[in-house]
């Protein structure tokens, strides 16, 4: 048609028969309201149903022969679908076989008509009184490294894999911050006074909190924008609208990555392999993911910064991807290893050693416990070989509740009584981790006269001061101390370890680095019952080399992030096609299963080289679409049957 403008839009749907884009005819009295990147509502013929949707692009022609439906309305006045963050999200989707609405809902919060219109009527004042942008003529140096080797990647859209600076620094206004804010905020201050935008991504709030007060330092409070869940509704709005004009720092979760940042000049990671990047939601792809694509798309720097490296960053690493960059003095914890000592054990599972160092430190300041989960005893083994408990009803750990009593099943509740080891045959059972609560009472006692502190996932603490106290944490939950910890005890190492997971030594790495961090310099931090090359790696700070190790173990294996994965859950039928499906679609892909899973169905897991990933999507994704179009014809006498299920995750962070 030749009689008006087109309207090309995204229909806001999970299904993935609707992922494309459909046209539709903009009516005489909506052509100045229909812009891209607008919210639209437009009619479906399947039900004559009204959906929701973005309206991606405007044509004078389409290429359907038929007559065009007509938008039927235009959702608020702003443009919130930028073209960068759509190019992004299509991209995004393609990569892991999803639907892009699914992405864009990630991306783009809900609207709130009061701070909408409280935006628009700001931009229209400052628009007819223009006030100066966010470039500056003193620019910001990145401390700790060569000099202006950070600044100059930032300005030449280089990609860097960092390692973090070590220890606490104090802002100018007294808030002690990891030495890692300190450079990520000098890096997007660097960006910002150039005129362009930063996106910093970190994995909770109290990597933000530590963030944001290094970010005050350097920029003035109008560029620093926050975007995450804890904000409220409209708050999160106008921060995401704030984002679309002039050079801001922006700092968020994993979702920040697709803030419609103005003049994007830095994408910057805090401790990307923290298992919270990993996004949850359907198609489920990770942020790093997320930024690396976006940083091709953009051409702004990226930076992935950790005091442990992943294994995905030493990959990218070692295909000269991504810069290596150290600092120029690196500051090493002192860390202790116990199994080097005498064995001889203290009180509370803590080695003699370490016992009377935490007796003498506290004394001066803070002393920090960590141990490896909540609760009291949580976690059971056999007495006779050490296998973990489990129930030989559902197959679940079996524990002791965290108001005490008998132990029992975590999942289905039946009791350990009668337990029998399937390995040794033994009976007995013994506490193979003792929880925080435990170790606050047993430290307690021990320490009639120190304040003890108890900070996990019920009671969070962000931030102690630095007078004399016992800090007992859970890994992943220790505040931050003023000036620093004056002694660390890493306890639980071993038990740790313990998790059946492919990535549970790279796990602990980054747990017991980021809290050995946390020391004051040249205290002693010590690791408690963990030996060997994980343990060396953290002793001489030379995490980068353990991930390049752990790389090359993984690729003689065939395990991520060697090659990618695929997770494909169905009924055993649509399982095997869609395994074909796969191989089908490019040479070298091999198949793991299918085992069973939930509700009757079964999963398999596909295995392809990096190179084969764009063909093995496009293949699964036509698999998705057949399986969600596939007519079933009712039955006589019966209500309509299931709904045909294929679920389908990409570099699935349980796998394997």
């Amino acid at each position: 048609m030749g009689d008006g403008r087109v309207a090309r839009v995204l229909v806001d749907s999970p299904l993935p028969q609707l992922d494309q884009l459909f046209d539709y005819r903009v009516p005489d009295h909506l052509v100045e309201a229909a812009r891209p990147g607008v919210r639209v509502r437009v009619p479906l013929r399947t039900g004559g149903r009204i959906a929701d949707g973005w309206l991606v692009e405007l044509v004078d022609r389409s290429e359907y022969d038929g007559r065009l439906s007509d938008l039927e309305d235009v959702v608020g006045a702003v443009a919130v679908l930028r073209p960068e963050v759509w190019a992004l999200a299509r991209a995004v989707a393609d990569r892991a076989a999803g639907v892009a609405s699914d992405v864009l809902r990630l991306a783009i919060p809900p609207r709130y008509v009061r701070a909408e219109r409280a935006w628009l009527a700001e931009q229209a004042v400052a628009e007819a009184e223009p006030v100066p942008g966010g470039a500056s003529a003193a620019p910001i140096a990145i401390t700790g490294y060569e000099p202006g080797r950070l600044e100059s990647a930032i300005t030449a859209g280089e990609r860097v894999a960092l390692v973090a600076r070590a220890g606490l620094r104090e802002t100018p206004s007294g808030e002690w911050v990891g030495g890692w804010a300190i450079t990520l905020a000098e890096a997007a201050a660097h960006a910002v006074h150039a005129g362009r935008s930063a996106i910093l991504a970190v994995p909770d709030h109290r990597d933000q909190e530590q963030l944001e007060a290094a970010l005050r330092a350097v920029l003035p409070p109008e560029r620093i924008l926050r975007t995450d869940a804890r904000q409220t509704g409209p708050s999160r709005y106008r921060a995401f609208l704030d984002a679309t004009t002039g050079a801001h720092a922006i700092i968020g979760n994993r979702s920040a990555v697709y803030a419609p940042a103005a003049d994007l000049g830095l994408i910057a990671l805090w401790d990307d392999g923290d298992p919270l990047f990993a996004e949850p939601l359907a198609p489920g792809v990770h942020a790093r993911d997320v930024a690396l694509v976006r940083q091709e798309q953009s051409g702004a720097a990226l930076v992935l910064a950790a005091h442990a490296r992943s294994v995905e960053a030493a990959r990218l690493v070692e295909l000269g991807w991504l810069a290596d960059v150290r600092p120029v003095r690196p500051e090493r914890p002192h860390v202790v290893l116990t199994e080097q000592q005498a064995s001889d054990a203290g009180p509370a599972r803590i080695p003699t050693a370490a016992w009377r160092q935490a007796q003498e430190a506290v004394l001066t300041g803070p002393v920090l416990v960590q141990v490896a989960r909540p609760g009291h005893t949580p976690l059971l083994v056999c007495d006779r070989c050490r296998e973990p408990a489990r129930c030989a009803a559902c197959g679940g750990a079996i524990a002791i509740p965290g108001s005490g009593g008998q132990a029992a099943c975590t999942l289905c509740g039946t009791p350990a009584a009668g337990w029998r080891c399937p390995v040794c045959e033994g009976t007995a059972l013994r506490a193979a981790s003792v929880g925080a609560t435990r170790t606050a009472e047993e430290l307690g006692r021990a320490f009639p006269r120190a304040r003890v502190i108890l900070s996990d996932g019920e009671r969070q603490v962000l931030r102690v001061g630095a007078e004399p106290a016992l800090v007992v944490a859970t890994r992943g939950a220790e505040p931050i101390a003023d000036g620093g910890y004056r002694a660390v005890l890493l306890l639980d190492g071993e038990r740790m370890l313990l998790r059946e997971s492919l990535r549970v030594a790279e796990d602990c790495l980054r747990w017991w680095s980021d809290a050995a961090a946390l020391a004051a310099p040249r205290v002693p931090v010590f690791l408690v019952g963990v030996a060997g090359g994980l343990a060396t790696a953290l002793a001489t700070w030379r995490q980068p080399d353990w991930a390049v190790a752990e790389l090359a173990t993984r690729r003689a294996l065939r395990f991520p992030p060697a090659v990618r994965v695929a997770s494909i859950t169905a009924g055993r039928d649509r399982v095997r096609r869609a395994v074909d499906t796969a191989e089908q679609a490019a040479p070298g892909v091999d198949v793991l299963g299918p085992l069973p899973a939930d509700d009757g169905l079964e999963r398999a897991i596909v295995r392809f080289d990096y190179g084969a990933g764009a063909a093995v999507a496009a293949a699964l994704r036509a698999e998705s679409i057949r399986v969600a179009t596939e007519r079933r014809r009712p039955v006589a006498g019966r209500g309509p049957g299931r709904a045909p299920v294929l679920r389908i995750r990409f570099d699935d962070p349980a796998v394997p």
